[in-house]
Formats: structure tokens, C-alpha cells, sequence
């Protein structure tokens, strides 16, 4: 699966984007976050208030309770502000 993190969530995790292979029980958002945050410190960093941290899966904005089940790229970034 195919990670991309955008904005300062890739300036704390130190690259824009990476492939993984997630344990069979990570299967929705929030379980993908939480797991995310336990892979080193600049995750940590990054994701130390998942509840504010925005998802889309393959291109489409979604929930955190939502199925990552079969999804090919996910994509992490901050809450945005207009202007």
C-alpha cells in the first residue's frame, strides 16, 4: 500500500511518500494512525493528534472508521484552513 503524506505531516515523518505492508489487523484509518504513530518518533511526532489529521483513500477524503481494506494509495495531511 502506497503512503503519501503531504504539508507538515511530511515534514515531521522526513519523506513525502513509502510503501508498507500492514499487519492483517490494521484494517480501518484509525487503526492505520495508531499504528503509524508506534513505527518511530518522527511518526509520533506527526500523528500525536490523529484526531486532526485528514484521510484520503485513492484520491477520495474519508473518515477514520473507514475500511482501508483493498485500498492501493492512502493519503495523510493536516487540517486545512481557507483564506
Amino acid at each position: 500500500m502506497k503512503l503519501i503524506y503531504f504539508a507538515w505531516v511530511r515534514e515531521r515523518i522526513g519523506k513525502e511518500q513509502e510503501d508498507v505492508d500492514l499487519p492483517e489487523n490494521i484494517q480501518t484509518v484509525s487503526d492505520l494512525l495508531n499504528w503509524l504513530k508506534q513505527q518511530g518518533e518522527e511518526y509520533e511526532n506527526a500523528l500525536q493528534h490523529p484526531d486532526v489529521i485528514r484521510v484520503a483513500i485513492n484520491h477520495e477524503h474519508v473518515s477514520h472508521d473507514e475500511t482501508i481494506i483493498g485500498a492501493q494509495e492512502i493519503a495523510l495531511f493536516p487540517p486545512m484552513t481557507g483564506g
